[in-house]
């Protein structure tokens, strides 16, 4: 029977492995708005986005919404930031997702990056179904 020692020496470098594997933090790139909505459309459109997603509206002003997640144990926040032309998401606190900076370079867990994009896609659809209903 091998010893804890040799076990944890065997297990080091798969751990190395596994947190180097985290993704980079970069905020997504920003939506063009479809031509011809108002502001109040472009704002329903990230609310409902978020929601779809169970993500929840816990801030908001002009042109501006933060939404959290909670899920499992993991906490996600994001701030949008939207008018006429674009909608921009970006990081703002995380919990339970391995958020670190190293090097200069932020990781975070590759959940988080998913989660955002699926948002991003939601956010886009109520956008395209508002323009279309002009």
């Amino acid at each position: 029977m091998r010893s804890p020692k040799l076990k944890a020496l065997l297990l080091a470098p798969f751990l190395v492995l596994l947190m180097a594997a985290a993704p980079a933090l970069v905020d997504p790139p920003p939506l063009a708005v479809p031509p011809g909505l108002t502001e109040k459309e472009v704002a329903k459109a990230v609310r409902v986005g978020v929601a779809q997603r169970g993500w929840i509206v816990t801030g908001q002003d002009t042109g501006y919404v933060e939404a959290t997640l909670n899920l499992r144990s993991h906490m996600a926040k994001i701030g949008i930031n939207y008018d006429t032309q674009l909608v921009s998401m970006k990081y703002l606190d995380s919990s339970n997702l391995d958020y670190e900076v190293k090097k200069g370079v932020k990781r975070i867990h590759g959940n988080y990056l998913k989660w955002v994009n699926n948002v991003l896609q939601d956010i886009n659809v109520q956008l395209q179904a508002a323009a279309a209903d002009h």
